[in-house]
């Protein structure tokens, strides 16, 4: 396996002219289809910062993004190469904005695992450094998901985690360090970080603590005739760092395997009192909904009770982003496709009660949608990095720039 340098590659490549200039700003025009806008643009609506096909890539998804403290955007996604498919030579890959998301500089490989696959980035910026600590996963690129919820792969083919840290604001990321024995039991075969971004609290006994959401699954019972990849026998945590990502621990565990609720992909921020909030992909469960969401009072050690179906979300099987916003429009956002089947419509949502009920979306695109990320721009703005496409859930990466006034407006 090949880690990643310290200086990533910058990789060139024309981007569609139909989708964006110059990694530039698309800004709607009234009546009228959107245009580019000039690379110096302050304002913007909407910019296109990973386009499928461009950069010797195949196709990019699985966004991810943070705003460091030096106000610059960092947008990672996993770079396909040969097809879209989970499994693969897949690259963690990143390009920067400095003007809010208008525009992208060029795109730079973060993590490298040679044929291999590297990808479910989980970023957050650390305050206390201003460093950028990125968790990110590995498998065999000649092994599938199925494969190793069964069990049938080395451990050294199997899923496996690491950290790399940037101290230039994005620019650069240090080489892969593995982390998996400190945040993987070793009866977990699948396991997955975010994808999204993590967060860190900001507030309570445990300020300063960065938390990264992930998902596993468990191995069948001895003598079951089940083969350890049904969807019963996954399950969500959580990992944190008390020392800016130095060392890891192992937090919540939400492992049950009677099929009622089937944890998956998570996302989990922050509320204003100090929770934790999360909420997660329920994975073909029997219980209402799509989502499922719980609390914790200990920094994301452990859960107040096993995540439940939150009803008030509709949404089809897939991954969603939390946010809380912070300053005077104070609001609790998540993100995700709002077609109740379909991967189509992004839209965000709002509470006001931490979670409890959300308002209906503010939607983004009546197009195909998929996977996303929420990041606050300032006290009024916050920014949806999402996938997209008007053929496909998964053509395309946009960025879109909305007030929180407006998403608020819905309820």
């Amino acid at each position: 396996m090949r880690l990643t340098s310290a200086r990533p590659r910058i990789v060139g490549g024309a981007i569609a002219a139909a989708a964006v200039l110059a990694g530039g700003c698309l800004l709607a025009a009234p009546d009228g289809p959107a245009t580019a806008a000039p690379a110096k643009a302050a304002k913007c609506t909407s910019s296109v910062p990973f386009v499928s096909g461009t950069a010797g890539y195949f196709s990019f998804r699985i966004p991810a993004v943070v705003s460091t403290k030096k106000g610059t955007l960092v947008a990672f996604a996993e770079g396909r190469i040969g097809s879209s498919a989970d499994s693969g030579n897949i690259d963690v890959v990143s390009k920067r904005s400095t003007d809010g998301g208008c525009t992208w500089g060029p795109l730079s490989v973060v993590a490298d695992a040679g044929p291999d696959t590297a990808g479910n980035p989980a970023p957050v910026v650390d305050p206390a450094t201003g460093n950028i600590v990125l968790v990110t996963c590995y498998n065999a690129g000649n092994v599938t998901a199925a494969q190793i919820q069964a069990g049938q792969v080395t451990a050294d083919q199997s899923r496996r985690v690491f950290v790399q840290t940037s101290t230039d604001d994005g620019v650069t990321f240090s080489a892969r360090r593995e982390i998996t024995s400190e945040v993987k039991l070793p009866n977990w075969r699948w396991y997955a970080t975010g994808p999204g971004h993590a967060t860190v609290l900001t507030q309570g006994p445990h300020k300063g603590r960065l938390v990264v959401p992930a998902n596993n699954s468990v191995a069948q019972p001895a003598g079951s005739t089940d083969t350890g990849a049904e969807d019963k026998y996954f399950g969500g945590n959580d990992l944190y760092s008390d020392d800016h990502g130095v060392t890891w621990h192992i937090g919540y565990t939400d492992v049950t395997t009677e099929g009622f609720s089937n944890p998956n992909e998570s996302t989990l921020t922050q509320l204003t009192d100090g929770r934790v909030y999360v909420n997660s992909r329920d994975q073909n469960g029997t219980g209402a909904g799509n989502r499922l969401d719980g609390y914790s009072t200990d920094g994301g050690a452990t859960l107040v009770s096993p995540l439940h179906p939150q009803d008030t979300i509709t949404t089809p099987v897939v991954e969603g982003s939390v946010l809380q916003v912070t300053g005077p429009n104070s609001v609790l956002l998540y993100s995700g496709p709002a077609d109740p089947t379909l991967r189509a419509v992004m839209g965000i949502r709002s509470s006001t009660n931490a979670g409890v009920t959300w308002s209906a979306p503010y939607d983004l695109t009546g197009l195909p949608a998929a996977y996303s990320d929420l990041v606050q721009l300032d006290n009024n703005t916050v920014g949806d990095l999402y996938e997209t496409g008007e053929t496909s859930a998964n053509a395309n990466i946009t960025f879109t720039r909305v007030p929180v006034k407006a998403i608020v407006g819905t309820r």
